[in-house]
């Protein structure tokens, strides 16, 4: 199986996403928001990524120093 992990972060917002696959237009059945981040599912329960709503605190910032 093969990860296609991608990382995005928009430094004006301080939100920071991690795709684990691509995600398809329609593709997150469900959002679960687990105290400033949100997971992301598709309808068969998978894990698409996550959302850091507090990019600075929640990821190193040497990975988003290479994201900006």
């Amino acid at each position: 199986m093969e990860i296609k992990l991608r990382i995005t972060y928009d430094q004006k917002a301080d939100l920071a996403y991690i795709y684990l696959e691509d995600i398809p237009p329609g593709g997150v059945n469900e959002s679960v928001r687990v105290g400033d981040n949100v997971l992301d599912f598709d309808q068969d329960g998978r894990l698409l990524g996550i959302e850091f709503l507090d990019g600075k605190d929640g990821l190193p910032k040497s990975l988003l120093s290479k994201l900006d």
